[in-house]
């Protein structure tokens, strides 16, 4: 059985790199369609960078936190 710890590691590099999947599917289909591909790959690590931050301030570890 796959923890909520083991997901959420899995979860963070599926994230940074979703970005550059969808900006390179975009490319493939055409060449103008590339240029509007480009602001796409850093969308998939600010994805994982606001999971990080989700994951600190409401997650198992800010509950532990606030309890102490």
């Amino acid at each position: 059985m796959l923890e909520r710890p083991d997901a959420v590691l899995a979860a963070i590099p599926l994230l940074a790199v979703s970005g550059l999947v969808v900006r390179s599917a975009i490319a493939m289909t055409g060449v103008a369609t590339g240029l509007l591909a480009i602001p796409l790959a850093p969308i998939g690590y600010l994805a994982a960078l606001v999971f990080v931050f989700r994951e600190l301030l409401t997650g198992p570890v800010a509950t532990a936190a606030a309890e102490t």
